[in-house]
């Protein structure tokens, strides 16, 4: 294939993947989109100037920009001497928002609409929320629920979903308030609505989720107490009213987004690929701590921290994997990464069990049962079994040949080309476009590696079997 991978055809929105030879290579990932989201709201909070390096300019990140610019942020794009994207957003601090003229439109962004909720609860702002058709099927009501017990009303609602106004309140109750579900999004909207209440808010997380916001309200300033309860639950309090000052940001490297190329070097045959500045933040690190648990040839070096985060440079070599059993208490480290961990399993020797994956149900997709048809339509042996999935690997062999649906999910899109890069038969994914969510290069930086993948437009003379041209 040689055509420009950034030029899609309007007509075939399809792109595939199929077998290559090794992929070898040095890469750097787009920032990761979580940090990414974090550092655009607490600069805008903040007093004085954010810097940031690194930022994702996916889809969505932009969004939450446009969004901070709503606010009164100024937010900004420059490129400095050695022609690297830097960010500056000039906040306006705590309790000092304004009201936006317009509705904010998340387009997919689950994680933007719903910390954005939380910042606004604390605020005695009306603000109009709303996003695309995928998102618009995704429940708020988990966030929205402790966010009413602070003071904020939700207003024009059908199911606590969007499109929706949420009208916030000067002064939030501070609450004490328990985890029904891990949930990395509920607590941080909790946190941010707390930064402008005039007590302590508290969040208390039976099972631990990633802690980037924590991490990153103690680099901006706030105060926090972090505890263990008798049960081993973890206490978050947050003293409100901080004033928080402008800080220098670099985003890590994404680990949702090293996935993909961790497990295309791990299931094509002579591959070895280096992935520098990876976040391995304990919170973010299950998917590395499984494939090692597979027998990968994965290694960690130049273990560092940057910015509050922990990052090393990952290197993985093709090998055989052998299927394992993932806790269910594992999810909530790696839920952005089942997709990918699926694909690994589908070429591993034995069964892999992943168990507790209710939250896949609610993501931009249902992706538990998105992945179970992507595997079986590759004819990978697959079932469901409530919340579990349960892959029987082909030691090395799959199959290939679907056309798998991405309803609109990115992370269904990349996890299947990653597939149709060792299979039999080529396989498609029917729209790759939302992959510039949160990978937009992810075309061109495996292509780097060796991988042929891209529009199906590139090669027209190849087709799995029961498609147009087979």
């Amino acid at each position: 294939m040689t055509a420009d991978p950034s030029s899609a055809n309007t007509a075939d929105p399809r792109l595939g993947a199929r077998a290559s030879g090794p992929l070898t290579g040095t890469v750097r990932l787009p920032g990761d989109k979580s940090i990414s989201h974090r550092a655009l709201i607490f600069g805008a909070l903040a007093e004085g100037r954010t810097t940031i390096r690194g930022l994702l300019e996916g889809h969505d990140v932009i969004a939450t920009a446009d969004a901070m610019r709503a606010f009164g942020a100024r937010v900004e794009r420059h490129v400095d001497d050695a022609g690297e994207a830097v960010w500056t957003v000039d906040g306006v601090g705590v309790g000092a928002l304004i009201e936006p003229a317009a509705l904010l439109d998340f387009g997919n962004s689950g994680t933007g609409a719903r910390l954005l909720l939380g910042m606004v609860a604390g605020h005695g702002i009306a603000v109009r929320f709303d996003g695309d058709a995928s998102l618009r099927k995704r429940p708020m009501g988990r966030v929205l629920a402790p966010l009413e017990l602070m003071g904020a009303r939700v207003c024009d609602s059908a199911d606590d979903r969007l499109p929706l106004t949420l009208k916030g309140t000067r002064d939030p109750i501070p609450i004490e308030y328990r985890l029904p579900v891990p949930s990395a999004q509920v607590k941080s909207a909790v946190l941010l609505a707390g930064l402008n209440s005039p007590g302590l808010t508290t969040v208390i997380e039976p099972e631990p989720t990633r802690d980037h916001t924590e991490r990153m309200l103690v680099h901006f300033g706030a105060r926090l107490d972090i505890s263990r309860d008798p049960d081993g639950a973890r206490r978050i309090a947050l003293h409100g009213r901080p004033r928080l000052t402008g800080q220098a940001v670099t985003v890590p490297g994404d680990p949702s987004s090293a996935a993909f190329p961790l497990v295309a070097g791990l299931i094509v045959p002579g591959s070895r690929v280096t992935i520098r500045g990876v976040m391995v933040n304990p919170s973010r690190a299950g998917l590395i701590t499984t494939l090692q648990e597979m027998g990968a040839k994965l290694t960690l070096a130049n273990e560092r921290e940057d910015g509050g985060e922990p990052v090393a440079d990952v290197t993985v070599e093709a090998g055989p994997l052998t299927g394992v059993e993932v806790p269910a208490e594992r999810a909530p480290s790696m839920i952005d990464e089942y997709p990918a961990l699926a694909v690994a399993a589908a070429y591993a020797r034995g069964t892999t069990v992943m168990r507790g994956l209710s939250e896949l149900k609610v993501k931009e997709s249902d992706r538990l049962a998105a992945v179970a048809a992507g595997l079986a339509v590759n004819g990978v042996d697959v079932r469901v079994d409530g919340d579990d999935l349960i892959v029987a690997g082909g030691a090395g062999r799959v199959a290939g040949g679907g056309t798998v649906e991405t309803h609109m999910d990115h992370r269904i899109a990349m996890a299947f080309l990653v597939m149709g890069l060792a299979s039999e038969t080529p396989v498609l994914v029917d729209d790759g476009a939302m992959i510039a969510t949160s990978f937009p290069d992810f075309v061109p930086l495996m292509r780097g590696l060796g991988a042929d993948l891209g529009p199906v437009s590139d090669w027209p003379d190849t087709a799995p079997a029961g498609e147009p041209g087979a």
